[in-house]
């Protein structure tokens, strides 16, 4: 049963966001935050899609609120210079197909201000997901070539206005999640690569607390935490040529933690700045093990690391409809080149976005982001000794990595 190892299995599940945030974390959750490269997003609290970043900010919006809105993100990814030492030989495959597929981002929120003190609300949000796809005959086909993931989650909310100035707030994160992978493998019936498809699913539950502070009516800060999320995947592995190892199989896979703080600072009537800083503990995904129904038992080492993000943006209100946005970032990459794996060739990147907010009437108001995201190139060297990598072998490559955003939402008020 250890060559059904050769599958990298939920051990990269999540890592198909590709280059849009470090690891496999979305962060386009707000297409008004979107146009600062998310400065300020813990203390922005402009409309309440920042209440994902920090659900206290919810007790700025009076009366009843929502938002529908999505972005869409076009990636690029390609893998130079590929070669590897397969189970099948050496291979030396100069990929340059595009290994990353456009998807959309989804998010709806909705909120009501219950009285002076409290609102509540909740969101729903698409945090984790995307798909990578390799041609079945490409030089790390043993690592993988195909990863698509969907997340759902579901987070009502509350918040509370302690005094005229401190407001704190806190929600669950209801997350639902699926993943399909596909890779070649060795079952030992022929010297043909088989083909083994994993699929798993779970539901599992966190939690977000955040606080903000208002110095003055011009200026807050704001500070918000999301948790790890314990996901316990259920699901099973089929084999094309050898259907007798195809068997279920569970696994622990640990979201990391996020906390991040900003700050917001209205300049005078038309000019405002904001910044933000934001930490992301990575390295609680240490490891990825696998069991199976008979006897399977496996570790994958991941050995990520904490990353930091940093952000800075400005706003201009031009008068009482329109209003612009722009604002940089740089966000570090989660993983070193030994451990990089072909499902994200995850690298640091730098944010440049725009956004423009019009406002039609008192009770609807539109918002269109844009960002261009940067990234190192992200070299892989696996050198096919770590845990789990014995089956798989050796596989060397260089991505390049760029990415195009585009945000729209629509803010109506009751």
């Amino acid at each position: 049963m250890k060559k059904l190892l050769t599958l990298t299995a939920l051990g990269t599940i999540m890592m198909v966001s590709q280059a849009n945030a470090a690891g496999f974390n979305l962060k386009e959750q707000s297409v008004s935050a979107q146009g600062n490269s998310f400065a300020g997003a813990t203390a922005g609290a402009e409309d309440i899609s920042y209440s994902y970043f920090n659900a206290a900010g919810l007790t700025r919006h009076k009366g009843t609120k929502f938002i529908l809105g999505g972005t869409y993100i076009a990636p690029r990814s390609k893998a130079k210079e590929s070669t590897a030492v397969t189970p099948a030989g050496p291979d030396n495959d100069r990929y340059n197909d595009n290994i990353v597929h456009a998807a959309v981002a989804p998010h709806m929120y909705v909120s009501h201000q219950i009285d002076d003190k409290w609102t509540v609300g909740a969101s729903l949000n698409v945090p984790f997901g995307m798909i990578t796809k390799y041609d079945d005959d490409w030089a790390g086909r043993y690592h993988g070539t195909l990863s698509k993931v969907t997340t759902v989650t579901l987070t009502p909310m509350a918040a509370y206005k302690a005094t005229d100035k401190l407001s704190l707030g806190a929600g669950f994160q209801m997350q639902y999640i699926k993943a399909r992978l596909r890779n070649s493998a060795v079952t030992g019936v022929s010297s043909v690569d088989d083909r083994a498809i994993l699929e798993g699913d779970t539901f599992d539950i966190g939690y977000q607390v955040g606080g903000m502070y208002e110095f003055t009516d011009a200026t807050r800060i704001g500070v918000g935490y999301r948790s790890e999320v314990k996901h316990k995947l259920k699901g099973d592995i089929e084999f094309a040529l050898n259907p007798l190892l195809n068997q279920d199989i569970g696994a622990r896979l640990t979201t990391p933690a996020n906390f991040s703080m900003g700050i917001y600072h209205d300049l005078n009537d038309q000019w405002s700045i904001m910044g933000e800083y934001g930490r992301t503990f990575w390295s609680s995904f240490d490891e990825l093990r696998i069991i199976g129904s008979n006897g399977l038992n496996n570790v994958t080492e991941e050995r990520w690391k904490d990353t930091s993000f940093w952000a800075a943006g400005i706003s201009y209100k031009y008068n009482d409809q329109w209003k612009f946005r722009a604002g940089v970032a740089y966000d570090e990459g989660a993983v070193s080149e030994e451990y990089r794996t072909p499902r994200i060739p995850d690298a640091g990147r730098q944010w440049y976005s725009g956004g423009v907010q019009y406002t039609q009437n008192e009770n609807l108001t539109w918002n269109l982001g844009y960002t261009y995201i940067r990234a190192k190139d992200g070299r892989v060297t696996l050198r096919g000794d770590h845990t789990g990598d014995n089956m798989r072998g050796p596989l060397k490559a260089l991505y390049k990595n760029d990415i195009h955003m585009l945000g729209l939402s629509m803010n109506y008020s009751f």
